[in-house]
C-alpha cells in the first residue's frame, strides 16, 4: 500500500438533470424461489439457492444491463428474535425504495394469510405490481383463479420457471427496457464507510460549507449527499453517503435505505475514498467495504480521519505494540493498514483531518492522479513483452500434472483496465501466477488506485 506524498464502497441516484434508474425488487415468503428467479433475470448465479427456508438473509442488488437494478430480499415471515427483525425491516426497506415489486408465490401452494397481507402491502404501496407464480413446470401448478382473490389483476400475473426459464420472456417484457446513459464527464467520488467515521465532516471541508449534518450520533446522514467542485479545470462531484454497519447490526428509522444508497454510490461513482477512523482500530466490515468497491472495478484510496489525534498520542493506545524511538503513532497505523489491507497494495493512504484542513485537498490530487490510471490503455506490443518476461523468469503453474501455456494478452477495456490472456488449458492456471503476471504488469504500469481486471480465454490447440 502506497503512501501518498505529503502536502496535502445492488440503486443510481442522479442529480435534477439526469434520469434515474429504476429499482425492481423480489419480494415474498420463503422458499418460494426468488433467488432462483434472481439469478435467471441476472443471467448468473448471485445470490444463493438452496433447499432450506431463509437463505438470503441480507438484500442482494445486480445491476441489469444498465437498464433496473434487480433487488432480491429475504423471505417474508414473523420475526422471533431481534435478527429476524432487522431483516424483515430490511425487506420493508427494498419494498419501499422500489418502483416495481415482483411478488413471488410457489404456484404448486394455495396462498395463505401471510402472502394475502403481503399482497396488500405491497398494492398499498402505490408501486407497480406483478405477481409471479414460480415453478409453473410442475404438475401440481395450481390454475391463475386460485390467485385472484390476492386482488392483482390477471393480466399481471406470470407463470414461470427459475429451472427451465419458462415464462420469462413475457416477464422481461413488462421490465425497465431502456439503457440509462451511466457516461458522465465529471468526476465522481464517494465517501464510503462505517458511521460516524467523519464522512460528514470530510464532506463539509471538501465543500467548504456545511453542506451535511454533521454530528456525534451515528447515522446521521440519511441520504446520498452531494455537490460539485471545479478542481485544477476538472468538474468533481463528491457524494456522502449513510454509514454501512454490519447486516444483523442496522437499524431502522435513521438507517433506513442505508445499505442500498451506500453500494449505491460505490456503482454510480468514479473513484471510493474508504474511510478509517484513526481513533478506532480497522475491522472485517472495512475489509468487506473495500472487496466491494474493488469488485465494482472503481478507484479506490484509504482516507484515514482525524489524524490531528494522532499527533500526541502513544503508539500503544491505538495497536497494542511497544513505542519505538522515532516511530509515532501514525506510523504504526501505516503499517497496521498495510497488514489488513494487503490486499490493497496500489491504494494509497491519505491522513486528514477535518478538524485542521490537513491533507484534505491531496484527496482531490490523488482522485485525478488515480483517475487517469484507469484509462490508462497500454500497447498490446508492451503487454506481450510483459507477458513473455512473466514466462520465463517463472513458468507458469498447473493444476492436475498440466502445463497451462499462456500465448499472448491484450487489453480490451480500461475503467477499470481489463486484459485478456490468450492460450490453452489456463483454466487450470494456478492463481499464484496470475497474481504474479499483475504483478509484474503493475511494476511497468503502477495503476495508482487501480483495480485491474483479467480473463483467461482457452484458444484452439496448435
Amino acid at each position: 500500500m502506497k503512501r501518498s506524498p505529503k502536502g496535502l464502497f445492488f440503486i443510481l441516484w442522479y442529480n435534477s438533470v439526469m434520469k434515474k434508474m429504476s429499482i425492481v425488487a423480489l419480494v415474498g415468503q420463503t422458499n418460494a424461489g426468488k433467488s432462483s428467479i434472481f439469478n435467471r433475470l441476472a443471467r448468473k448465479n448471485i445470490a444463493i439457492v438452496a433447499r432450506e427456508e431463509g437463505t438470503t438473509r441480507d438484500n442482494v442488488i445486480t445491476n441489469i444491463d444498465d437498464k433496473f437494478l434487480l433487488i432480491d430480499t429475504a423471505g417474508l415471515k414473523k420475526p422471533t428474535d431481534d435478527f429476524e427483525m432487522t431483516i424483515q425491516e430490511q425487506v420493508a426497506d427494498a419494498v419501499e425504495s422500489a418502483d416495481i415489486i415482483l411478488l413471488v408465490l410457489d404456484s404448486t401452494k394455495y396462498f395463505d394469510h401471510r402472502d394475502t397481507k403481503l399482497a396488500k402491502n405491497v398494492l398499498r404501496s402505490g408501486k407497480k405490481v406483478y405477481l409471479v407464480l414460480n415453478k409453473a413446470d410442475l404438475a401440481e401448478s395450481l390454475p391463475i383463479n386460485e390467485f385472484r382473490a390476492l386482488g392483482i389483476d390477471p393480466t399481471n400475473t406470470f407463470y414461470v420457471s427459475a429451472t427451465t426459464g419458462q415464462g420469462f420472456d413475457r416477464l422481461v417484457s413488462v421490465l425497465p427496457d431502456e439503457k440509462i446513459n451511466t457516461e458522465h464527464t465529471e468526476l465522481k467520488i464517494a465517501l464510503i464507510g462505517r458511521p460516524n467515521v467523519g464522512k460528514s465532516s470530510l464532506f463539509n471541508t471538501l465543500g467548504k460549507k456545511q453542506q451535511a449534518v454533521v454530528s456525534s450520533k451515528q447515522g446521521t446522514t440519511r441520504d446520498i449527499n452531494r455537490f460539485n467542485i471545479k478542481y485544477k479545470g476538472r468538474q468533481i462531484e463528491i457524494l456522502d453517503t449513510a454509514g454501512l454497519r454490519k447486516p444483523g447490526k442496522r437499524e431502522v428509522g435513521i438507517e433506513k435505505f442505508s445499505a442500498i444508497r451506500t453500494l449505491s454510490a460505490i456503482e454510480e461513482s468514479d473513484i471510493c475514498c474508504l474511510l478509517i477512523d484513526s481513533t478506532e482500530p480497522h475491522s472485517k466490515l472495512d475489509q468487506a467495504l473495500a472487496g466491494q468497491i474493488v469488485e465494482a472495478g472503481k478507484g479506490i484510496m484509504v482516507v484515514v480521519t482525524k489524524s490531528d489525534l494522532l499527533e500526541n498520542a502513544e503508539p500503544t493506545n491505538y495497536f497494542g505494540e511497544e513505542n519505538v524511538k522515532n516511530r509515532t503513532a501514525a506510523d504504526f497505523l501505516i503499517d497496521a493498514l498495510e497488514k489488513d489491507f494487503d490486499f490493497l497494495p496500489y491504494a494509497p493512504v491519505v491522513l486528514t483531518s477535518s478538524e485542521t484542513g490537513k491533507n484534505v485537498t491531496q484527496i482531490f490530487e490523488l482522485a485525478l492522479e488515480i483517475d487517469s490510471a484507469r484509462h490508462t490503455e497500454i500497447k498490446t506490443s508492451e503487454l506481450n513483452k510483459i507477458l513473455n518476461e512473466a514466462i520465463i523468469s517463472h513458468t507458469p503453474a498447473g493444476l492436475k500434472n498440466t502445463h497451462p501455456k499462456p500465448k499472448y494478452i491484450v487489453q480490451t477495456d480500461t475503467c477499470p483496465p481489463w486484459f485478456v490472456v490468450h492460450g490453452h488449458d489456463l483454466e487450470l492456471l494456478h492463481w499464484s501466477w496470475k497474481r504474479f503476471l499483475e504483478r509484474k504488469i503493475r511494476e511497468k504500469y503502477p495503476f495508482i488506485g487501480t483495480p485491474i481486471k483479467f480473463s483467461y480465454r482457452n484458444d484452439g490447440k496448435d
